[in-house]
């Protein structure tokens, strides 16, 4: 099947034409005459490469009553997303090559976006013993990530032996940076509110601390490492830090932590209960500052949707999460382009190009160029929609933007060539792949 999007603004700047063919991009040019095609009009549209998040939690295998492969990937394809890096915090944990096989064969059967699977970096999530690291990476998964997100590696010799291990095949290590000693009862950011509030406080030096250790570690190894939803000022300081000094190091901010402040938790709305923790209004400023400079390189959901039973309690029982794929793209046009901090070719880069680099995958995130494979987004930067957390395809009701009117709306996601989001309503997988 032949698509030919019309005169769509490549990365908000010259409108063409764009036909895809074959699963590739065929032409690129203005008035491409092809009667046999399904045309799509996109005047006034914005056409990116598809979506790659680094960071989302599909929570199959062993809570499907949260989220499974098909539903995460279904709101994925929703959000614009034709990739995504599946967290290993499942159930059982993904340490082995069997469990990433298992999840990467589940998104490949959907067929709705690519599945990378992100592997644990210690058995069983409990930090004292290294996983199958390598066994994963020469999986049919093919797995580059490892991380035990929602815990720290917090012991700094396995943190070191894991850098050097997937130094040898050019994997990265994804740090979730929180020392444990200090946010034992934490609630919430350490501040002014938790103080009125009464809540246990979540200092910033919990996170900034184990990102100055683990900048050094991966610069005495010489090894890849990515810091996963940087959350505070000081983080970002370390991590530019890092960077001017020649340190691979890469990082990460979710769309709820540069436009939601701890302010919000005076509701008590379990809603707003999240790891990290939202932080203060001079945070949100320093976050999104570091994404404009290139300190921060890329958008991670951090996509966690959580059942009604942990979610909807008292805020002391509730579970860490917020849901982030089906509106990541809008908070990014949002607090990020409409405020002028950047273009939508940078769009392109920190939410398609600079997360596939990152996870090494070699077929997305690529040029809009002729030859290249047809992962694409089409987004209508003008269109207005209200959240409705009943209306996404994800099991995860936890949105903290429900009732809000956002800006910008997929109209239509291409993986691989196929349509999987057509005129704003989701289409059908890509079978076969």
């Amino acid at each position: 099947m032949k698509y030919l999007i019309r005169n769509a603004s490549v990365l908000g700047e010259n409108t063409t034409d764009v036909l895809i063919e074959d699963g590739l991009i065929a032409r690129i040019q203005d008035g491409i005459d092809a009667a046999d095609a399904h045309i799509i009009e996109a005047a006034g549209q914005v056409l990116l490469p598809g979506l790659v998040d680094p960071h989302t939690h599909l929570r199959e295998p062993g809570r499907e009553d949260a989220e499974t492969v098909e539903t995460g990937t279904r709101a994925a394809a929703k959000g614009g997303y034709t990739a995504v890096h599946a967290m290993a915090n499942s159930t059982p944990v993904a340490d082995t090559a069997g469990v990433v096989e298992q999840v990467y064969e589940l998104g490949r059967r959907a067929g709705w976006v690519d599945v990378r699977p992100v592997g644990a970096v210690t058995v069983g999530l409990a930090g004292k013993q290294l996983s199958e690291i390598g066994a994963m990476a020469d999986s049919r998964a093919a797995v580059k990530m490892f991380s035990d997100d929602g815990i720290c590696v917090w012991d700094p010799l396995l943190m070191r032996r894991a850098l050097e291990y997937v130094k040898a095949f050019d994997g990265v290590i994804a740090q979730h940076a929180q020392e444990p000693r200090l946010t034992e009862g934490a609630q919430m950011n350490e501040g002014e509110v938790s103080a009125v509030l009464g809540l246990g406080g979540w200092p910033a030096v919990a996170e900034e601390s184990i990102i100055a250790r683990d900048v050094l570690l991966a610069e005495h190894v010489g090894a890849r490492l990515h810091i996963c939803h940087v959350s505070t000022a000081g983080s970002v300081e370390i991590i530019r830090w890092a960077k001017a000094r020649g340190i691979q190091v890469t990082a990460e901010v979710t769309p709820h932590h540069l436009i939601l402040t701890d302010e919000l938790v005076r509701s008590y709305d379990p809603v707003y209960k999240v790891n990290p923790p939202l932080r203060r209004a001079e945070d949100v400023t320093a976050l999104r500052a570091a994404v404009a400079d290139g300190t921060i390189d890329v958008i991670g959901t951090d996509h966690a949707p959580h059942t009604a039973e942990t979610k909807d309690c008292e805020w002391g029982a509730a579970a860490m999460g917020m849901t982030g794929l089906e509106t990541a793209l809008s908070i990014v046009q949002h607090t990020l382009v409409e405020t002028g901090l950047l273009t939508w070719a940078d769009v392109a880069r920190i939410t398609s190009s600079a997360p596939a680099a990152i996870g090494r995958l070699a077929d997305q995130g690529r040029p809009i160029a002729v030859g290249e494979p047809a992962n694409l987004t089409l987004v209508d930067p003008a269109a207005r929609w209200i959240v409705d957390p009943y209306a996404m395809e994800t099991k995860g009701r936890n949105s903290p933007f429900a009732g809000m009117e956002l800006p910008g709306q997929v109209t239509a996601t291409f993986f691989h060539g196929h349509p999987t989001v057509l005129d704003g309503a989701l289409a059908t997988p890509r079978n076969g792949q």
